[in-house]
């Protein structure tokens, strides 16, 4: 009789026998501010100048690659003429959250993903941002909350 190696082929042997482990963490809870104005997020050719219009808001991010440049900004003053969607609202994660911290994005889209609910986000070196479409952002909230987080309306700075 030949013994069996631990392969894929033969998981199951005495040295390695098949056992799931699970994982007995809990998901991290967090503390979620909302934004009250109106965000749009704008598409820009690669290396345009950032326009006159574009006004700073609770964030403002400017997102430039090879083939783009993506603005965040108040949707107040972005032209009709430009491409953008809008009206967004913010949601920001209370931090500062440590760079090496897994799983805060996992935590705070799956509740909205179960939900159907769209979203865009940007991270600072601080946080994580996330954008829904205004007419949504209750049942952004509801969802949250049912998840264990909290949310509540943005301090201003």
């Amino acid at each position: 009789m030949s013994e069996q190696s631990n392969t894929p082929e033969n998981p199951e042997t005495p040295e390695s026998p098949a056992t799931s482990e699970t994982s007995e963490t809990s998901a991290k809870s967090y503390t979620i501010s909302r934004f009250p104005e109106t965000l749009a997020v704008v598409r820009l050719p690669a290396g345009a100048e950032i326009p006159e219009w574009a006004e700073s808001s609770s964030i403002f991010s400017i997102t430039a690659t090879a083939t783009e440049t993506s603005l965040v900004c108040a949707g107040r003053s972005v032209p009709k003429k430009a491409r953008h969607a809008k009206p967004y609202t913010a949601f920001c994660v209370e931090g500062p959250l440590d760079l090496g911290e897994p799983g805060v994005l996992v935590s705070l889209l799956t509740p909205l993903a179960a939900e159907g609910l769209p979203v865009f986000t940007l991270s600072t070196y601080d946080t994580d941002w996330i954008l829904v479409r205004t007419a949504q952002a209750d049942r952004a909230e509801d969802a949250w909350r049912r998840s264990g987080h909290t949310v509540a309306p943005a301090v201003p700075a």
